[in-house]
């Protein structure tokens, strides 16, 4: 099985608009202490624990690493080339592995909530495209 190069774009800009709805709470402070209390108690929920206050540095490295995948997210919606699918594809890749050794390290029930869509994700954009 191939994408038709149309199908592949439609997944890349499928895979930045999953990722604005994702990534925008991480975005600003204010967002992420709202997303870090919501993710706190599905953790919980799931059986896991309560997730580990962040302090001011922590929720600097959340809130960058929100912002920039937000901008690639919309760069992906605007202008969903298959290269740029190739390169998220490769970045969900290296996401996962580091939500997996998260994972290990914790045994943290939320991680499976996004490590899941992350490989699929990761998968289906390098998926082969047939091309005319």
């Amino acid at each position: 099985m191939q994408f038709s190069a149309s199908s592949f774009t439609r997944l890349v800009r499928a895979s930045g608009v999953y990722d604005v709805l994702v990534t925008a709470p991480f975005a600003t402070p204010w967002t992420f202490a709202l997303a870090h209390s919501q993710l706190s108690g599905i953790n919980q929920a799931l059986g896991g624990s309560a997730l580990p206050v962040f302090a001011p540095f922590h929720v600097l490295f959340a809130c960058l690493l929100g912002s920039v995948v937000l901008v690639w997210s919309l760069l992906r919606i605007a202008d969903p080339q298959q290269r740029f699918g190739r390169y998220d594809g490769a970045a969900r890749m290296m996401f996962a592995t580091w939500m997996v050794w998260a994972l290990s390290a914790t045994g943290e029930p939320v991680l499976w909530i996004f490590i899941l869509p992350e490989l699929a994700w990761g998968v289906a954009q390098w998926w082969p495209v047939r091309h005319a």
